[in-house]
């Protein structure tokens, strides 16, 4: 039984640590206003799964004048039914290879609790609605939104000054894989991403967000 107890204390030791990334902020004092310029706000959307978080900006002619390259890849952004684009960071491995949870194979798990290439995947899609659980909406000012955008153009990988597409890797139509900067790790994973770039717009997370329940959990603590 000495093993299943060393199991258990495991386990507790995880819970606290993740209890404590929720409820002590990142950074710890508020930066206060980021000035007149967000008197403009933005809208962001927070998308999450149990393990997975993205974030979904609205598609609107701002959004493709900082992102140029999507329409070049090929994106339906001009579509009459598209609304927003959504950004997310992962692990090369499971993103690439499993589309559906009924397609999920031991060695991505394995390389995204150990160490692996990264990866972002951009997607096209029409109406989101606000109300569904598995969304938080935040309102941005104009100045925190435009360092959050260049954030998150910078985790794309660029080769010869473009992002580059991993060609023949898409879930469906209206979606695309990147090459991306950094490692994947079960430490700093997708969810702990999504936290830094909002801490780019100026919001504040808890110290350490793995999972998506933590990182909304310790927006709606520290943001008003």
């Amino acid at each position: 039984m000495r093993w299943l107890r060393r199991i258990l204390l495991g386990l507790l030791i995880v819970a606290a640590v993740v209890v404590s990334g929720t409820f002590v902020p990142r950074p710890l004092f508020s930066a206060g206003s980021q000035g007149p310029a967000d008197d403009i706000k933005r809208q962001v959307l927070v998308i999450s799964n149990p393990i997975h978080t993205d974030l979904a900006f609205p598609l609107d002619e701002e959004t493709l004048a900082r992102f140029p390259f999507l329409e070049a890849a090929g994106l339906p952004v001009r579509h009459p039914l598209a609304r927003w684009v959504i950004f997310g960071w992962g692990g090369r491995s499971f993103y690439l290879e499993t589309p559906t949870w009924a397609e999920l194979k031991p060695m991505p798990v394995l390389r995204s609790l150990t160490l692996d290439q990264s990866v972002m995947h951009v997607e096209v899609v029409g109406d989101i609605d606000p109300k569904n659980p598995a969304v938080y909406s935040l309102s941005i000012g104009k100045s925190g939104f435009d360092t959050m955008a260049r954030a998150i153009d910078e985790s794309f990988r660029m080769t010869e000054g473009k992002p580059q597409v991993i060609l023949g890797k898409s879930y469906g139509r209206s979606d695309l894989f990147f090459e991306a900067n950094g490692f994947f790790n079960a430490l700093l994973g997708c969810n702990t991403w999504t936290a830094h770039m909002l801490r780019e717009a100026g919001l504040r997370t808890g110290l350490w967000n793995p999972l998506p329940v933590s990182l909304t959990r310790s927006l709606s603590l520290f943001n008003k």
